[in-house]
């Protein structure tokens, strides 16, 4: 018999009413946790979410400022900007970028790297932003795409300023370049230094850089959802960067590059009274205007590639052994130390003898000079006085004074990288060449006639040979002169550290100068040479640093010698000798001896300077210099100036000397 189950309503509705209770409770906790997390939203948090909602809203796009003009010591321009057109593509109004690009390589030059750039920065770039294929767009290529703009949606043509260096390699490592901004740079400038497209890579655009390029304006542009400009809401302007004006003269850095031919090597030209570079070369030397805007795999490769380093900086990274060079200082050294009289004399035989040693160390006569006092050790550039005074001074004197005189430490030029050299010392051979085992007494005489560990910059010759032609004053060199904040403020000097006096006796200066007088002017001197029909005197030293020495008494002819193991020119000196307005110091790699090489191209400087005469260029040498660098213009002499006229007013004329025709007191009759 079946069960019947009657049906209890009075039950279901309890039970209903139970879980209705427990929905409306939960229901509620629901609306009241809702409530809150609203209130939080609207009330405790709303400044924040405000500010974010305004950030979607409204953003700001960076205004690039003007990077700031660079000048030489007359107004001419040496580094500017220029107005130019680039190549913009929007991804995603342009439809197939394959086909696009080929079709846009007919009419406009596309090479592999500028469409490889190209590919690279649209795959991590929004499809709505542009994408630039192609900087720097000529006026023929801009005609052509303007005929043709309406087959290519997305693609604009974009105008910029982009930097330009209107005497090519002439100023190749004085000036430097600007290059794009890449990982690294956004890391060293740091953040809201994204939008600057460009920094500087070397030289002064480098070390100047952060008040070449200014600073970053803002324009405040209302964006929708999608990111997309809707219209501006105000702006911040840009400021421009600072202008400068380098105590460099173009001229005179044009004769310089002149006088050295094809031959390889550098040269620095001080005004000793104030410290000014007039004129800074490294040869072989580059165009900075090919790193502008990229420079091609093939290009670079052919600078890296070349033997001769062109994109060395051998005045601020390199370093030489001095040679005879050292000698005027090594003797004033000898002088203020009391080691020595003007009027003392040694004894030159041609060879000079360690006591107790079997080895000899020679003179460049093999007869030697005979008796020799300090004025003609430096003229007669005789090596047995300075053996024996490195002997009676020892090292660490020796160290002491060439320390003073600002030799291994960088002169602090405004350029980046800047060597110290090798000062020889018993510490810096036990730390880095201890195979040839502890000091001995024939190191200190080598490195008295600037050979051994020897190793001094451009730099610093022309540093020690400035202090000796103005008084003993040791000034820091330095190119740039003076600033412009803006194009309507004046120019304003920068200021320059005070000299540092390397001698306080008048007198043994000038015995130092009376010797490298007669290195020019004097019947035994080592640069007579250059002597002929000279209207000013001339105080210099020659120098010849060896890459490889003799064997036994058997002297080495470096002509017979490959390039790279022929012995290094050196000279220094300054003009006029009375009143000296510049002085130099000159390097030639591989050219043999100092009186022969370096010497001539240091006449042929003095003279530009000094007279106003150009040297003229060897069309031989023109020749070999573009066969060695396809990408050298003003070796031989061509003028790349630009044809804009200078601004007159950003720079003083150089102060140039009257030739001198009054004898020196203490110079000996010219042969």
């Amino acid at each position: 018999m079946r069960r019947r189950y009657v049906k209890n309503s009075a039950q279901e509705a309890t039970q209903f009413r139970a879980r209705a209770a427990i929905g409306f409770i939960a229901v509620a906790l629901a609306l009241v946790g809702l409530s809150l997390w609203y209130f939080k939203l609207q009330v405790l948090e709303h400044t924040d979410y405000a500010k974010r909602s305004e950030a979607n809203r409204v953003k700001q796009r960076p205004e690039v400022p003007a990077r700031g003009l660079i000048y030489d010591r007359k107004g001419r321009v040496l580094a500017d900007n220029v107005p130019a057109y680039r190549l913009d593509v929007v991804p995603g109004e342009a439809g197939d970028m394959d086909a696009l690009v080929a079709s846009l390589s007919k009419i406009i030059a596309l090479t592999p790297d500028d469409i490889e750039r190209f590919n690279d920065t649209r795959r991590v770039t929004r499809s709505f932003l542009p994408v630039t294929l192609r900087l720097r767009i000529t006026d023929e290529e801009a005609a052509r795409f303007a005929v043709d703009r309406w087959r290519y949606p997305g693609v604009e043509l974009v105008p910029y300023l982009t930097r330009r260096y209107p005497y090519g390699d002439l100023f190749g490592h004085v000036i430097g370049y600007v290059g794009r901004v890449d990982k690294q740079d956004l890391e060293k400038l740091g953040e809201g230094t994204a939008a600057f497209s460009h920094t500087g890579k070397s030289g002064i655009e480098r070390y100047y850089d952060e008040i070449l390029r200014g600073e970053i304006g803002y324009e405040q542009i209302e964006t929708n959802v999608d990111g997309r400009i809707i219209g501006s809401l105000g702006r911040i302007p840009a400021k421009p960067g600072v202008d400068l004006r380098l105590s460099i003269d173009a001229d005179l850095q044009r004769a310089a590059i002149i006088a050295f031919g094809d031959l390889t090597g550098s040269a620095v030209v001080l005004d000793p009274r104030s410290g000014e570079v007039l004129a800074m070369v490294s040869l072989p030397t580059y165009d900075p205007n090919l790193f502008v805007n990229g420079i091609s795999h093939a290009n670079y490769r052919l600078l890296m590639d070349d033997p001769a380093k062109p994109l060395f900086n051998r005045n601020v990274l390199g370093g030489v052994a001095p040679g005879s060079t050292l000698k005027p200082l090594i003797t004033l050294a000898g002088l203020d130390s009391g080691l020595r009289t003007p009027d003392d004399k040694v004894l030159s035989t041609g060879e000079f003898r360690i006591p107790g040693q079997k080895r000899g160390y020679r003179d460049s006569h093999g007869g030697g000079h005979g008796w020799t006092d300090a004025r003609k050790a430096i003229g007669d550039s005789v090596n047995t006085y300075y053996y024996r005074l490195s002997l009676d001074m020892g090292i660490r004197k020796f160290d002491e004074y060439l320390s003073l005189y600002g030799f291994g430490a960088p002169t602090g030029i405004d350029l980046a990288g800047e060597t110290s050299g090798i000062l020889p010392s018993p510490e810096w051979k036990a730390k880095n060449a201890k195979k040839q085992g502890p000091w001995y007494a024939g190191d200190t005489i080598i490195s008295s006639i600037g050979q051994g560990f020897w190793k001094a910059t451009p730099l610093q010759l022309a540093q020690g040979t400035a202090a000796l032609a103005s008084d003993g004053l040791l000034r820091r060199p330095h190119l740039v002169s003076a600033r412009r904040d803006d194009f309507d403020k004046p120019w304003t000097m920068v200021e320059q550290p005070a000299p540092r006096a390397i001698s306080r006796s008048a007198a043994h200066l000038q015995v130092v100068r009376d010797g490298m007088i007669r290195t020019v002017h004097g019947p035994g001197g080592t640069a007579r040479v250059i002597s002929g029909g000279l209207p000013y005197h001339i105080a210099g030293k020659t120098g010849t640093a060896q890459v490889v020495s003799r064997r036994g008494n058997i002297s080495i002819n470096p002509r017979n010698l490959p390039m790279h193991l022929r012995h290094r020119a050196l000279f220094t000196g300054y003009a006029p000798a009375e009143d000296p307005t510049i002085a130099l110091a000159v390097v030639v790699e591989g050219g043999g001896y100092g009186a022969s090489t370096a010497a001539p191209i240091a006449r042929k400087i003095l003279d530009a300077w000094l007279l106003g005469k150009m040297p003229e260029p060897d069309p031989a040498a023109m020749a070999a210099a573009l066969a060695t660098n396809p990408f050298a213009n003003v070796v031989s002499g061509a003028s790349t100036a630009p044809t804009t006229p200078a601004v007159t007013n950003a720079g003083a004329e150089p102060v140039t000397a009257k030739p001198v025709t009054a004898e020196p007191a203490t110079a000996e009759p010219a042969p």
